[in-house]
């Protein structure tokens, strides 16, 4: 069975429908102003933000913490997972 992970939180869920139909407590407009989007890399051991290299080995705990490297300005952004 697979599993379908967000990408602006890691929460998972067992099918793109019921990813796609509810709020994401950390979209980048804010808390529940969009809703869950799907990452669309493959399950991995550790997963690596693609601004700036930091690693950890859920998506849940990469999107936690603000990037310093992130586009909109030194912690200004989450860590966001590279495919």
């Amino acid at each position: 069975m697979a599993n379908y992970y967000c990408r602006n939180c890691g929460a998972r869920f067992p099918n793109v429908a019921s990813l796609t139909s509810s709020a994401c407590p950390r979209h980048p407009l804010g808390p529940h102003k969009g809703k869950h989007e799907l990452y669309e890399g493959s399950e991995k051991s550790h997963y690596t933000c693609k601004y700036c290299g930091y690693a950890m080995t859920s998506i849940a705990a990469l999107t936690s913490c603000a990037c310093p490297k992130h586009p909109d300005g030194s912690h200004k952004g989450k860590h966001s997972p590279a495919l």
